[in-house]
């Protein structure tokens, strides 16, 4: 591989791009107008203004980047995460044009692209699944019977959604009804697709994901697990590995249901299969696929050794990855990532605005992945993430130590950013402990 188009922004494009440097690979970033001073437009080797600040059209639009895939001659592009990354047809369209896509087929992207048809699938492959519904729930009165057999609470979601939008719990009929038109409300709007599904809803959850690699000869492995259970309106804000709440029996389970996942569909590249694992049962089921890089693949890279751009341009380009296939390394220490958002830490809204003070933190097991840099302006055009935080220790405690350093360390001035949030996080005495769930910010701000 010998050029890469990024197509995509801030931190991760960044990031993607200081590894593709280093394999000696010219970089080309695609930015919006509100993005020309950002970072990563400055560290590619060359970058291509692709629209207006609005993401519609930008990131968004598809002719505008396979133009500047055009113009620059990109022998491969990466989507990161979010934007076009989960989008089949744009990546039909890159491969159409002979260029390497760095990621699954779009194939695999489509099965595993809506919630219910996923579900169906693993299912069928062995991998176990919440009790829930085989096919969209045409409407209330459907979904009211659905409920009663399932049993109560039981969680409403999109379809084809992602990022907990359209997602809620109801606990009786007249709590469902409203959910279920709110739900179908929303997916139509962010996702064209009003598509709806119910499932279990489970209590006490933590929500455990395994990074899973599909390599160009077909295997599948798995790279251990994250516990992404830190959540606000079911989006993660901190994410650890190895996860604090499983056991050794149960970590293998997870790993090899992730492995089944992948082969069930062929998958290659870089992947994360997430699962919901109940507090009080210990059991656990699969909750969708994500056909592309993490956000949180940092704490992966830093308990393996790995780093997974590298692996992900291997792979796509045909190559071995680094590491014995047969044997994955596994995790060793303690890694904790906290996203450093743009937002009220209480109420957490997003609060853009001119950065006029910007100060990481450094020194041994402390990474930094921003997107972001003193004098830079955070508009209200995109996800508010200004930074990823990544800690690693030998244990949890000395993890947790280190975090409570770094987060003191790390300086924010101009917008509203969650620090504050990150220091009670890190005092509170459940999550300290390792034993909390999905609910604990929610009980946090009670």
């Amino acid at each position: 591989m010998e050029s890469l188009l990024v197509a995509n922004r801030g931190e991760i494009a960044r990031r993607i791009i200081r590894t593709a440097n280093a394999l000696g690979i010219r970089t080309i970033a695609v930015f919006s107008e509100a993005d020309a001073d950002l970072p990563f437009v400055g560290e590619a080797t060359e970058s291509v203004c692709i629209g207006a600040s609005p993401p519609a059209d930008s990131y968004l639009n598809v002719d505008a980047v396979m133009a500047a895939i055009e113009a620059t001659g990109a022998q491969a592009v990466h989507p990161g995460y979010g934007f076009l990354s989960e989008n089949a047809d744009f990546a039909q369209r890159v491969t159409d044009a002979g260029v390497i896509w760095v990621g699954p087929s779009p194939t695999a992207m489509r099965e595993m692209g809506d919630k219910i048809a996923a579900r169906n699938r693993m299912q069928a492959a062995g991998v176990p699944v919440a009790p829930g519904t085989p096919d969209p729930v045409p409407d209330v009165a459907a979904a009211l019977v659905a409920a009663n057999e399932i049993g109560y609470p039981v969680m409403v979601k999109a379809a084809a959604g992602g990022g907990g939008i359209g997602m809620s719990a109801a606990y009786n009929d007249d709590e469902l009804a409203s959910a279920f038109e709110t739900a179908k409300t929303r997916a139509q709007r962010f996702f064209s697709d009003p598509s709806i599904l119910l499932e279990k809803y489970v209590a006490r959850a933590r929500h455990v994901e395994v990074q899973i690699l599909g390599l160009a000869d077909g295997t599948v492995v798995a790279l251990g697990e994250r516990d992404c259970s830190v959540q606000r309106r079911h989006q993660k804000v901190a994410e650890e590995s190895p996860s604090p709440a499983i056991d050794s029996a149960t970590r293998a389970a997870l790993l090899d249901a992730a492995v089944k996942a992948g082969e069930a569909v062929d998958y290659r590249n870089a992947g994360t299969v997430e699962m919901l694992f109940d507090v009080d049962t210990g059991e656990s089921w699969f909750l969708e696929m994500n056909t592309r890089l993490q956000v949180e693949h940092p704490v992966t890279e830093l308990v393996t050794g790995l780093d997974l751009v590298a692996e992900q341009l291997r792979i796509a380009s045909g190559e071995e990855v680094s590491f014995d296939a047969m044997n994955p390394p596994p995790a060793q220490g303690h890694a904790l990532e906290l996203r450093v958002y743009a937002e009220d830490p209480k109420r957490f809204f997003p609060g853009p605005g001119a950065i006029t003070e910007w100060n990481e933190p450094t020194g041994s097991g402390v990474r930094v992945d921003s997107g972001y840099a003193n004098g830079n302006v955070v508009t209200p055009f995109y996800d508010p993430l200004l930074a990823k935080l990544i800690v690693h220790g030998e244990t949890r405690e000395a993890a947790l130590d280190r975090a409570r350093s770094a987060v003191a360390e790390f300086t924010v001035v101009g917008p509203k950013n969650n620090l504050p949030f990150f220091v009670e996080l890190l005092d509170n005495a459940e999550f300290s402990s390792g034993d909390y769930d999905t609910g604990l910010i929610n009980r946090m701000r009670s």
